[in-house]
Parts: structure tokens; C-alpha cells; sequence
């Protein structure tokens, strides 16, 4: 069976972390959100996975590669151009364009199969989601999920009737004027018939375009309310919150990782720490080749990323710390995320987290590779924290 991961986007609302790492590459506890995906599809039968991909592409594919290491088969849809110094540009063509792309250069769908953002954590069966798409004979199901009413104003709200039939779509309403509690999650059943209502060469969008255009021609287009976990990382918050899920074991397909030398606290391989010295309490989990120094309290559910060095007397607690980061003495982190490839000045020296007094996002103090203009990442730090935030 096939299946269609959509991983071109840029992932704005979860900058700067995109800057050098595209969505679906996201870790969640040193695995990319986007292999959950794949083995979630491998186990249901879906083999068969093309990836549409335009930012920072060549991250993706070359962890991915052909698939065969996750027993699945795997090909990629570049969505962009090659400039005069022979790099590779996006130009991501929509979602749904992305579809119609694919299936021009040679049809590739031509059975029932699923497309999902490459970007969630799901615990979804879907099989059964696809039987009740066959039974009900129709051309495009969205999944959807009952929120309460007061986090509508988050989500795509999707209106049905009776029988399931797709009925009218509110985009982010105000709680007061919501139509329905059941909103979009990304995930979608088509028959390859829905990719003639597709035109070719063309930025288009299944949510905003397509789907309003299957609700006017009154084509069998149905949506199906299902129970089951479903972690979008849409925004920088939301990743924080997805580790902090995951720890606590509310995320059913995801298991920490490493060795659990006590209860609740996980390691990676030759982590260096004293435990009879540090105040530990879980859920925990530290990557290999980190080192912990005496009197550092460690408080869960905190992430700590490999080749990390916490010293003596810092304080980490409901964290998440990326690799490569070291946290000075009495250096104190509560609910913050810690993100950069190396979260040190260009002297080697610790970030002063306190000087750089940012509400709960930290980023790298080294100009990344490619560069990245200080003003740029400094307006994307602000816009996330709402202030006049400087590194």
C-alpha cells in the first residue's frame, strides 16, 4: 500500500529551530518525529512512502534514504530548483500541488492511500481508518478528534452531518462562533480520482482549496471521528510540550530510550555522573556521553541531549537540553528549552542564560552553518517570546 508524507514546508512557526533542522527532523528523545511515521505506516501495511521535500531536503533524505533500513520503500519529490552554483532552492508547491506532481511525472497512486504532515506523533490504527473510508465509498476522509470547545480557536474545525459527510470547514474560529468541536488533524484517506480536481504546475493547498471544492461538488467526502493520541508540533510550545508528554508515557508509540538506572530516570551509554551527588528526580532522560557534576539538580520530565555537561550546582527542571549544550554553575532552567547544535559562545565558553534573559527559549550563540543574519533569527526569537528579546 502507498502513502504520501508531506514534509516541504519551512516550519516558521517553530523557528529558529528550523533554521538548521527541517520539521520532520525534529527530535523526540534522539529520534526524528517523521520515523515514527514511517514505522506507525510500515506497521499497517503502508510500504510504499513517497516524501515531498523542499527545505533543508538533503537532512531528510539523507537519514531516510531509500527507506530500506525501516523496511519500507522510500522516494522523494523535490519541490524547488537548482540556482547557478548548483544548489538545491525550495519552492514548495502546496500540499496538495505537491500530490499533483508526483502523480504528473508518472501515477504513482493508483489505489486507495493515506497522506500525512510529517510532523505529528500519532498513535492511530489505520487500518481501520481505511476500512471505514472503503465502506463508505468515498473519495477523500479526513481523520478528525474531538478537543474541547475552548482550544477550537487552534485548530481547522470540520462540520459533518449525520452520516459523516463533510458539510463546512471554519479555520481557527472564535469559541463562541464554532460550528463543531472536531477538528482536522492532517491525516487523510484519498482515492487517486481526488488528484483530477488537482491543477498541475501550480502552488495548491489541500485544506484551504481542495477540500472547499469537493464540499460545493457535493462529492463523497467524509470525515471520521476517531480516539487516539495525536501530538502536533505546530509551534515551538508544542514541542516543548511533546517531550514533556512523552516522558511522562503519555504518548503510547513513543519509549524513552537507553538504560533506566533507577526509577524513571533513563541514560544513554557512559553517562558520567555520581548518583549518591546529584539530586535526580524523573522522569529523566540523559543522552550518552553527557556528564553531570556533583551538586547539579536535575528535576523531570527534563530531556537532556548527548555530549551535554551540566556543572555543578545548575538546576534543570521540566527542560529540554539539545546536544552538545553546557549549563554553567548555578545556572537555573525551569520549563526553558535549550536549542542549538552547540549551545555555546564561539570561545567554547557557557551562554550566559541569565544575561540573556529570555523568557523559556535559548538558542545557539554561534552564527549556524549556513549563516543565518542575527537581526533575522533575533526578530523569530521575539516573535515566539513576545518581547524585545537579544541574545
Amino acid at each position: 500500500m502507498k502513502a504520501m508524507i508531506l514534509a516541504a514546508g519551512k516550519g516558521t512557526r517553530v523557528r529558529p529551530i528550523t533554521y538548521v533542522i527541517p520539521k520532520p527532523m525534529i527530535p523526540i528523545l534522539q529520534k526524528p518525529v517523521m520515523e515514527f511515521l514511517v514505522e506507525l505506516l510500515r506497521q499497517h501495511g503502508f510500504d510504499e512512502i513517497m516524501v515531498n521535500v523542499s527545505h533543508l531536503a538533503n537532512e531528510i533524505e539523507n537519514y531516510f534514504r531509500d527507506g530500506q533500513k525501516f523496511g519500507v520503500q522510500i522516494a522523494y519529490s523535490f519541490e524547488g530548483h537548482i540556482d547557478e552554483n548548483g544548489e538545491l532552492v525550495g519552492e514548495a508547491l502546496g500540499s496538495a500541488g505537491g500530490l499533483k506532481k508526483i502523480q504528473d511525472f508518472s501515477p504513482f497512486f493508483n489505489d486507495t492511500f493515506i497522506v500525512m504532515c510529517g510532523d505529528g506523533l500519532i498513535d492511530l490504527n489505520l487500518s481501520e481508518v481505511v476500512e471505514w473510508h472503503r465502506k463508505k465509498g468515498s473519495i477523500a476522509t479526513i481523520v478528525m478528534k474531538t478537543v474541547p470547545k475552548e482550544e477550537v480557536s487552534s485548530y481547522g474545525v470540520v462540520v459533518t452531518d449525520e452520516d459523516g459527510r463533510i458539510r463546512q470547514f471554519q479555520e481557527k474560529p472564535k469559541v463562541e462562533e464554532a460550528l463543531s468541536n472536531c477538528i482536522n488533524t492532517g491525516i487523510y484517506i484519498f482515492e487517486p480520482e481526488v488528484l483530477n480536481y488537482v491543477p498541475s504546475g501550480e502552488e495548491y493547498d489541500i485544506g484551504s482549496q481542495l477540500f472547499p471544492k469537493l464540499v460545493e461538488m457535493n462529492a463523497p467526502f467524509y470525515g471520521v471521528n476517531m480516539d487516539f493520541e495525536w501530538v502536533d508540533i505546530g509551534k515551538v510550545p508544542d514541542y516543548w510540550q511533546a517531550i514533556q508528554d512523552v516522558l511522562r508515557g503519555k504518548v503510547k508509540n513513543v519509549d524513552i530510550p537507553g538504560h533506566e538506572v533507577a526509577p524513571g530516570i533513563y541514560t544513554g551509554l557512559n553517562v558520567a555522573v555520581n548518583w549518591d551527588k546529584v539530586e535526580v528526580e524523573g522522569p529523566v532522560y540523559i543522552g550518552g556521553m553527557t556528564k553531570i557534576d556533583d551538586g547539579a539538580r536535575i528535576i523531570g520530565p527534563t530531556m537532556i541531549g548527548p555530549n551535554c555537561h551540566i556543572c555543578g550546582g545548575a538546576t534543570v527542571e521540566r527542560s529540554v537540553i539539545f546536544e552538545y549544550s553546557r549549563l554553567g554553575p548555578d545556572v537555573r532552567l525551569v520549563d526553558k528549552l535549550v536549542f542549538g547544535r552547540y549551545c555555546v559562545d564561539k570561545t567554547g565558553a557557557t551562554i550566559d542564560v541569565q544575561a540573556a534573559a529570555l523568557d523559556w527559549l535559548i538558542t545557539d550563540a554561534r552564527q549556524p552553518h549556513p549563516p543565518i543574519k542575527p537581526a533575522v533569527e533575533q526578530q523569530a526569537i521575539a516573535e515566539l517570546l513576545g518581547s524585545d528579546a537579544r541574545l
